[in-house]
């Protein structure tokens, strides 16, 4: 995996409030998570970035239109983004998957990570 591909991504996940890096597979993994819980996901030999969607109907969408792949291991709702991925559209992918899993977290938990700015969220 090209190191730049992986600078991309964490440019993108280091500016989302509350984002922690971690490998916790060994290996060469960045898992990027919220809360404790995972949002973006780089392996260590399949190239590209998984990402969460908002439900299977949009993964299975974004596949059919050959904008991401399956994303091996995840859940359904999962896909997985090329490194040649258009920039912006990269980001905005990183960032709904961020939303979706940050939305889902206990209150108690939201409410204790730093607040997402409008220009962050845009």
């Amino acid at each position: 995996m090209p190191d730049t591909f992986r600078a991309r991504v964490a440019a993108i996940c280091e500016r989302l409030p509350g984002s922690e890096v971690s490998d916790p597979w060994g290996g060469g993994h960045d898992a990027y998570k919220v809360g404790g819980k995972m949002y973006a996901c780089i392996g260590a030999m399949t190239p590209g970035v998984a990402v969460k969607c908002a439900d299977i109907e949009t993964a299975e969408m974004l596949k059919s239109v050959g904008f991401a792949a399956h994303a091996p291991y995840f859940h359904k709702s999962w896909v997985l983004l090329p490194e040649d991925a258009d920039g912006g559209e990269l980001k905005q992918r990183i960032e709904q998957s961020y939303d979706i899993v940050r939305a889902k977290l206990p209150a108690k938990v939201r409410k204790a990570l730093p607040e997402r700015s409008r220009a962050e969220a845009v």
